[in-house]
C-alpha cells in the first residue's frame, strides 16, 4: 500500500527589503544574477505575495535581456501574475509586453520562438493576443520542427478562446493545410487534436481519406485518431462505423503496445460482435503474456474480467490464453488469473484447466518457488472449486492433492482435507480409492485440524470390513503404545512408545515431576514423546506415524475427543460388517482402553492443562455408547452424520445458484424503443463484423441490454441543500462518489438584484479526503445561475466531513460577504460492497485483524432475525451464516457479516444477540478490519442505525 509522504520545503516571508534586493538584482545584476533575481520573485509570487512594484523594473530591465535562462524566467513570471484589473480587463502593463514577444516570434533563436510559443497557450487576453497573432501564423511555416509544433498548439490555444474565432477565423484551414505536407509526428499530432476539438468534421474527413495509411502513422497520431473515434461514436453518429472498425482492426498490429491495448478497448466500445470481441480478447492475452509490468497484467486482468461479464461466451474460447499468466512470480496476478478462469468454466474446458492447474501444483513441490505454499493453497482452492462444478473431473487431482495432507502450510492442507470431505460425498465412485488413500497418508498428518477432519472422514465414510480394520490400525499405529504415561515408585521413566530400533537424529523429551499417590505416598510421573527429524526417517516407520500421539500430548484433547468419536462409529460400524463376534468384541475393547488412557491422561496432573469438559463428556458419552448400544443411537451415529453433511452441502449449492441468479442482470425493453429492421436495409457495401453487429444489437435492444439500470429517484437522493432558502445565495450540491474520486456538482444562484463579483466557493475537509482543484472567482449575474464543480480525492475508507463557504463581494459593500455552507458527510456504506468468502478465510481474517470495535445493542426491535436484516440493510454487507443455521426460535441468534471496500479492505462483522426475559435484545456487535478507519466508521453506522431508523 502506498503511504503519504510530505515534504516541508522552506521559504521566507516576502517583506519590502526583500523585495528591494530583489530588485536591485534586477537592475545591476549580470545574466546569472538576474536569473537567481527572478527565481527568488517567482518563489515569492507562488507564495501568495504579490510584488505589484516590480513589474516596471522587469520590464525596463529583464525584458532586453539575451540570456535564455532568464527570458525563460521571465515567460514563467508572465504566467503566474495577475493580469487583469478587478474589472476583468488586461492591465494596460501588459501591452509593454507585446513588443518583446513580437521580437520573440520573429527570434533566429528557435528556443527563444518555441518557449514563446507554449507561453501563448496560456493566455487568454484578446487584447495581448490580437497583435501577436501575424507572427504566431508565420511561425506554422517555419523550416524547423520545433517551432511548427508549438505554433500548431498556439493557433489551438488562441482559436478556443469564447472570441478566438474572430482571432483567427481561418484557423481550421490553415492548420488542415499544415497537417497534409507534415511530417514531423508531434506537430500531425497537435494539428489533428486541434482539428479534433475545434472542427470535428474536418478531422473526421481527413481520417477517411487517409484510412488505409493509419497504420503507417506515428503512434502519437493514432492514439489521437482512436480518441476521435471513441468521441464520434460517443455521439451517436453511426453512419463511418465500419469504416472507423476497419481502422482499429488495422491498429491491432502495431509495433506500440499502447496503441495496440488502446485499440482492444476501442474496438469493445464501437461493437459487441463477437468477432470484434474475440479480436480484443486475444490482443489483451497477447499483452497478458509479453508485458512485465505486474501492473500492466493487473490492468489487463481488470480488462478481461470487464469482457467476461458481458461476452463470457466469447471469453471461453481464451480460457487456455489467460492460464499462462499463473508463470507470473506475483500472487495477485496468479489469484486474478484463477479468479478470472474459474467464471470461465464451462464442460468443454475444465478438463483441460484442471490438468494445467495439476501441472502447476507439481511445480509447487520444487523448492525454489517463491511463495510456493501459499501459490499451492491458492491452487488447491481453485481445484476444489471446478470439482464441485464439475464432479466428474475430481477423480484425476484428488489423489496428487491427498500428498499434500501432510503440507507444512496449514492453511493449503485444511484446504485439502476439506476438498477430500466434499468430493468423498459427492463422488461415491472415488470413495474407496480415496479412504485407501487417506490410510495410507495419515501418518503424514501434522497439523490437528487436519487431524481432526481426516478422522471424521474415516469413521463415516469406512464402510467394508477390510476399510474398518485397516482404519482402526491406523489410528492405533498412530497413538502409540498405551498408556500415555507411567507412574513407577522408584521413579525410572519407561517410554512406551519409544521404538525397538535406535532412530538416526531422534531426539526424546522427556518429562517427571512428584507426585501424591492414593495411599499418601510420593511417587515419579513421567511422559516421553519423540521429537523426529523427518529427513532422517523412513515412511512408516514407527517413529514418524506417533503424529496423534504428539498431538494429544500436547494438550490437544478436542482431538482426543475426535479420536474417540472416530473409534467409537469404526467399532459400531465393524460390528455390523464383521461375522465374528470376537473380532468387533477385541476392536471394541481396544477403543476402550485408548479412551480411558485418554481420560487417565486429562485428569492427571502431568499435563499443564487438564482436560477440558466438554472433551472429558464427549469422551465419556462414547466410552457408555460402546458398554450399552442401542438401535436409535447406533442409527443416530452411523448415518445422521452424513445426512446433515449431505443437507450442508445442498444447501451451499443452492445458496450459490442463487446468488449467480441474483447477479445476472434482468433488463427489458421499453415499449417505445427504435425497432430497426436492419434486414430491409442494403448490405452493400457491409462487412461480415457490420453485419454481426447489427444482429448483435438486435439482441441486445430485445433483451433490453441497452436500458440503464440508473435509478432518477436514487439520483435526486443525492442532492444536499448547502444553504438557506433565505441566503442572498442559494447554493446546492449533487455528490457522487466513484471509487477514488468524489465529485461535487455545486449549483449557485444569486438571489439578488445585485452583480455578485469574485465570488468562490472554499472548501475544507475533515477525514481522509483531499481537495484536487484550487478555488476559481466567477463573476455572477443578477439572478442567474453557475455550475462550479469540485473534484475530491479519497484514500481510505473512513467517514470525511466536507465543509466551507461561499465568499462574494458587491459593488455597494466594499467589505466580503460569507455564507457558510451545510457539512456534507460522506457516508462509509458508499465505499463499501457486499462479499463473499470460505468460512475458512473469515476465521484467519478475524484472528489476524487487530482493530476491533465492539458495539452493545441497544434497539426497540424485539426480534432477532428482524434485528438482524436490519443491520444488514444498514450497513450494505453480506451475510455469510447459512439460512439453515438461522431457522427457528431458540432466543440466540449469531451471525457473520462480511463486506470489501474500493480500496480492497475487509470488513468483518459479528452478531451474538441474545433475547431476554423482557422481550428486549440484548449482545454485542463486533467489528473487525485491518485499519482503524473502517471498523471505527462502521461502528458510528452501526450505532446510528441499530435503533430501528432510517
Amino acid at each position: 500500500m502506498e503511504k503519504p509522504c510530505s515534504l516541508l520545503v522552506h521559504f521566507d516571508k516576502g517583506s519590502a527589503a526583500m523585495a528591494n534586493e530583489i530588485k536591485a538584482d534586477l537592475e545591476g545584476g549580470d545574466g546569472p544574477a538576474k536569473a537567481d533575481a527572478m527565481r527568488r520573485a517567482i518563489s515569492l509570487l507562488l507564495n501568495g505575495e504579490t510584488l505589484p512594484q516590480l513589474f516596471i523594473t522587469i520590464v525596463r530591465y529583464v525584458l532586453p535581456s539575451e540570456d535564455h535562462t532568464v527570458q525563460k524566467l521571465l515567460l514563467l513570471y508572465l504566467e503566474i501574475i495577475d493580469r487583469r484589473d478587478p474589472a476583468g480587463r488586461a492591465l494596460p502593463e501588459m501591452i509593454l509586453i507585446c513588443q518583446n514577444l513580437r521580437n520573440n516570434l520573429q527570434s533566429p533563436n528557435e528556443y527563444i520562438r518555441g518557449v514563446t510559443l507554449r507561453f501563448l497557450c496560456r493566455l487568454s487576453e484578446p487584447e495581448v493576443l490580437e497583435p501577436l497573432v501575424p507572427s504566431v501564423l508565420e511561425n506554422l511555416e517555419h523550416r524547423h520542427h520545433f517551432i511548427r509544433r508549438h505554433a500548431v498548439s498556439a493557433v489551438s490555444a488562441i482559436y478556443r478562446l469564447p472570441h478566438g474565432d474572430q482571432l483567427i477565423p481561418d484557423a481550421p484551414e490553415l492548420v488542415e493545410r499544415l497537417l497534409a505536407s507534415e511530417q514531423d509526428a508531434s506537430a500531425r499530432r497537435n494539428a489533428f487534436l486541434m482539428l479534433c476539438a475545434c472542427a470535428q468534421e474536418r478531422a473526421v474527413a481527413y481520417l477517411l481519406s487517409n484510412a488505409d495509411r493509419v497504420a503507417e502513422w506515428p503512434d502519437l497520431l493514432q492514439m489521437a485518431v482512436l480518441d476521435l473515434i471513441r468521441k464520434v461514436c460517443r455521439s451517436q453518429n453511426r453512419a463511418n462505423k465500419g469504416r472507423y472498425i476497419t481502422i482499429i482492426t488495422s491498429l491491432l498490429s502495431a509495433p506500440s503496445t499502447a496503441v495496440v491495448y488502446e485499440c482492444a478497448g476501442a474496438l469493445v466500445s464501437l461493437s459487441s460482435a463477437p468477432t470484434a470481441v474475440r479480436a480484443a480478447a486475444n490482443t489483451y492475452c497477447q499483452l497478458l503474456s509479453s508485458q512485465s509490468d505486474n501492473n500492466v497484467k493487473l490492468i489487463l486482468l481488470d480488462r478481461l474480467n470487464e469482457l467476461r461479464t458481458t461476452h463470457r461466451d466469447v471469453m471461453v474460447g481464451v480460457v487456455m490464453d489467460v492460464l499462462r499468466a499463473l508463470a507470473s512470480p506475483n500472487l495477485d496476478v496468479k489469484k486474478k488469473v484463477l479468479d478470472l478462469v474459474l467464471d470461465l468454466l464451462t464442460p468443454r474446458n475444465v478438463e483441460e484447466v484442471v490438468l494445467y492447474l495439476k501441472k502447476e501444483v507439481v511445480k509447487t513441490q520444487a523448492g525454489d518457488l517463491e511463495k510456493g505454499a501459499e501459490y499451492r493453497q491458492m491452487l488447491v482452492q481453485a481445484i476444489h472449486a471446478c470439482a464441485v462444478e464439475y464432479p466428474e473431473v475430481a477423480g484425476s487431482v484428488v489423489h496428487l492433492l491427498m500428498d499434500f495432507l501432510g503440507d507444512t502450510n496449514v492453511a493449503a492442507a485444511v484446504d485439502v482435507v476439506l476438498f477430500v470431505r466434499e468430493i468423498i460425498e459427492t463422488n461415491p465412485k472415488l470413495r474407496v480409492s480415496m479412504i485407501q488413500r487417506l490410510i495410507d497418508t495419515f501418518y503424514q498428518i501434522r497439523a490437528s485440524r487436519v487431524c481432526s477432519c481426516a478422522l471424521w472422514i474415516l469413521g463415516e465414510y469406512s464402510l467394508s470390513q477390510s476399510e474398518v480394520e485397516s482404519a482402526i490400525a491406523t489410528i492405533k499405529q498412530c497413538l502409540g503404545d498405551l498408556p500415555f504415561y507411567t507412574v513407577s515408585d522408584e521413579g525410572e521413566i519407561n517410554d512406551s512408545a519409544k521404538p525397538a530400533q535406535p532412530v538416526v537424529n531422534s531426539v526424546t523429551v522427556s518429562s517427571r515431576r512428584p507426585v501424591v499417590l492414593a495411599d499418601g505416598t510420593y511417587a515419579t510421573q513421567s511422559a516421553a514423546t519423540e521429537t523426529i527429524s523427518t529427513a532422517s526417517v523412513a515412511p512408516g516407520s514407527l517413529a514418524s506415524t506417533l503424529n496423534l500421539r504428539s498431538l494429544i500430548l500436547s494438550g490437544d484433547f478436542f482431538l482426543a475427543a475426535v479420536v474417540a468419536c472416530t473409534l467409537t462409529k469404526l467399532v459400531l460400524r465393524l460390528e455390523e460388517v464383521q461375522p465374528s463376534k470376537v473380532e468387533s468384541n477385541k476392536a471394541c475393547t481396544g477403543a476402550l482402553l485408548i479412551m480411558t488412557s485418554i481420560l487417565q491422561l486429562g485428569q492427571s496432573s502431568y499435563l499443564p492443562h487438564p482436560i477440558d469438559n466438554d472433551s472429558y463428556d464427549r469422551i465419556v458419552l462414547c466410552v457408555r455408547l460402546l458398554c450399552n448400544t442401542g438401535d436409535d443411537v447406533r442409527k443416530i451415529w452411523l448415518q445422521s452424520c452424513r445426512q446433515s453433511f449431505a443437507k450442508m452441502l445442498a444447501e451451499k449449492q443452492f445458496r450459490e445458484t442463487e446468488e449467480m441468479k441474483a447477479k445476472a442482470q434482468i433488463s427489458h425493453a421499453q415499449p417505445d424503443d427504435l425497432i430497426d429492421f436492419y434486414h430491409l436495409k442494403s448490405r452493400r457495401g457491409m462487412s461480415q463484423l457490420e453485419l454481426e453487429d447489427e444482429v448483435h444489437d438486435d439482441l441486445k435492444a430485445a433483451t433490453g441490454g441497452f436500458t440503464k439500470d440508473a435509478d432518477d429517484a436514487n439520483k435526486l437522493n443525492r442532492i444536499l441543500q448547502l444553504t438557506g432558502f433565505s441566503d442572498p445565495v442559494y447554493a446546492e450540491a449533487f455528490v457522487t462518489v466513484h471509487h477514488y474520486d468524489i465529485v461535487l456538482d455545486v449549483t449557485v444562484i444569486n438571489r439578488t438584484k445585485e452583480t455578485l463579483q469574485n465570488l468562490c466557493l472554499e472548501l475544507a475537509t475533515m477525514g481522509d479526503l483531499k481537495l484536487v482543484d484550487r478555488p476559481q472567482n466567477y463573476t455572477l449575474a443578477p439572478e442567474t445561475s453557475k455550475q462550479i464543480r469540485a473534484n475530491i480525492k479519497v484514500s481510505s475508507t473512513e467517514t470525511g466531513v466536507i465543509f466551507g463557504n461561499i465568499v462574494y463581494e458587491t459593488s455597494n459593500v466594499m467589505e466580503r460577504s460569507v455564507v457558510v455552507l451545510n457539512d456534507i458527510h460522506i457516508d462509509i456504506m458508499d465505499y463499501i460492497s457486499p462479499a463473499t468468502c470460505a468460512d475458512v478465510t473469515f476465521r484467519n481474517m478475524w484472528a489476524e485483524f487487530e482493530w476491533e470495535n465492539k458495539v452493545a445493542v441497544n434497539t426497540v426491535i424485539q426480534d432477532e432475525k428482524e434485528f438482524l436484516n436490519h443491520i444488514i440493510k444498514s450497513t450494505n454487507m453480506k451475510c455469510l451464516t447459512p439460512p439453515s443455521a438461522l431457522d427457528g426460535e431458540c432466543g440466540f441468534l449469531a451471525a457473520n457479516l462480511y463486506a470489501k471496500s474500493v480500496f480492497g479492505e475487509d470488513a468483518l462483522v459479528n452478531i451474538s444477540i441474545e433475547k431476554q426475559l423482557d422481550g428486549k435484545l440484548s449482545g454485542y456487535i463486533r467489528i473487525r478490519s485491518k485499519t482503524q478507519g473502517i471498523a471505527l466508521s462502521l461502528g458510528d453506522k452501526i450505532t446510528l442505525k441499530q435503533k430501528g431508523g432510517s
